[in-house]
């Protein structure tokens, strides 16, 4: 790389802010402008939000953003579509499927969800369900997906289909961009433990998607959803983070507030948790620098499934450092909010919402089968139904 690119971008985004002043330009002008300056995503191609530039300079430019005051383009609640959509999008879409949609999804204009998940295919995506059916140049849907995290605020949705039921089910999937505003969409609350609905049940009934929302081959769904996953398991337990950010920060807050609470082996028990979470988060880092240099493999599996534990241990035991005090729980009204909070709120809402980190982008179990498999080379675990037609497996 050149040396003297950094100081380029840095003069690149400075002429940014003279022309856009973030204090007197409307919000969605300026997110429009900077994508347009190829000052979004600085990695992706120009005309697409970027400059085709090594991806590890993202931060810096996010970082010199911040620090002018810029708009905030939702992403806490757009991660579906900006951590899996968009390099979806990017990877297998049709130049006119990354013009319509790209731009708008960075500047957040339109949430995207994902229908994936249904409830006879949860761990076992390839099982999905839900078929669509060509007519002409069009596709009409019908099914039922669950755990859609922001359906009920998404415009668009990645969604797996059966196109085919006659081959085995790896092969008989296709991927669409659907439209959460047609006819024959119907988004149901699920409550979760914490009060909340931040998930949800989606049926779908009849629904027409036109064949240029088809994200890649008819039939090679299988292949477009598993760079999705990839994306999302970096995306849940691989994002940037500093020292003592998110579950252990708020843990090592606790501690600190609380020193009536202290006892040895809980010390003992925070110490070795705070180092295994300084080396994730370390780790991650080095993993982001080799997603830097292509597509995000099976190793962002270990990623998340160590995120998950973490969490499921810190919250436990700020719980126990809390005593009577862990079992309050401020608000177990029914919300549907607009952005998933892991660590928001208190320790006990904390302590329910880590219960479904290891299910939630690929369950512990199936990440230690890809681990095993795709990282160390272990046998595979004996699968009876990989040469059988879906239509002939029973459900």
């Amino acid at each position: 790389m050149n040396d003297d690119l950094p100081e380029e971008l840095h003069r690149r985004v400075e002429r940014f802010l003279a022309a856009h002043d973030p204090a007197t330009t409307e919000r969605l002008t300026w997110l429009r402008a900077r994508f347009d300056a190829g000052l979004a995503w600085v990695s992706f191609p120009a005309g697409l939000g970027g400059l085709g530039l090594p991806q590890a300079l993202q931060a810096e430019v996010d970082g010199l953003f911040d620090d002018a005051g810029a708009p905030d383009n939702r992403k806490k609640a757009n991660g579906i579509g900006l951590g899996m959509a968009a390099p979806t999008i990017l990877r297998f879409g049709t130049d006119a499927q990354k013009q319509r949609f790209l731009r708008p999804l960075w500047t957040g204009e339109e949430i995207w969800c994902q229908l994936f998940s249904e409830p006879g295919a949860g761990s076992d995506l390839a099982a999905v369900a839900t078929r669509a059916v060509r007519d002409g140049d069009t596709w009409v849907v019908s099914g039922q997906k669950v755990w859609t995290s922001g359906a009920h605020h998404a415009r668009f949705a990645i969604l797996l289909a059966r196109t085919n039921p006659d081959v085995p089910k790896h092969g008989g999937l296709t991927y669409f961009l659907c439209d959460m505003t047609d006819p024959g969409v119907d988004v149901r609350p699920l409550r979760q433990i914490t009060g909340e609905a931040e998930f949800n049940e989606v049926f779908l009934t009849d629904v027409s998607i036109p064949d240029s929302h088809r994200l890649g081959a008819e039939g090679a769904g299988w292949k477009v959803a598993n760079a999705t996953l990839n994306n999302e398991r970096v995306a849940i337990g691989g994002r940037a983070a500093l020292r003592e950010s998110g579950m252990i920060g708020e843990v090592v807050d606790t501690w600190r507030t609380n020193p009536q609470r202290r006892t040895p082996e809980l010390h003992a028990r925070l110490l070795g948790l705070w180092v295994e979470a300084e080396v994730a988060r370390l780790t991650g880092q080095r993993l982001r620098q080799k997603l830097a240099l292509g597509q995000p493999g099976p190793e962002g599996a270990t990623m998340k499934l160590t995120f998950a534990r973490l969490n499921q241990q810190l919250s436990g035991l700020e719980l126990e450092l809390l005593g009577e005090d862990g079992l309050r729980y401020s608000d177990w009204s029914m919300t549907r909010p607009d952005k998933v909070d892991m660590t928001g709120r208190d320790a006990g809402y904390r302590y329910l919402r880590a219960r479904g980190n290891s299910i939630e982008g690929g369950t512990s179990e199936i990440l230690r089968n890809i681990i095993a498999e795709r990282l160390l080379g272990l046998p595979a675990e004996p699968r009876v139904d990989k040469d059988i037609p879906w239509k002939e497996l029973p459900r």
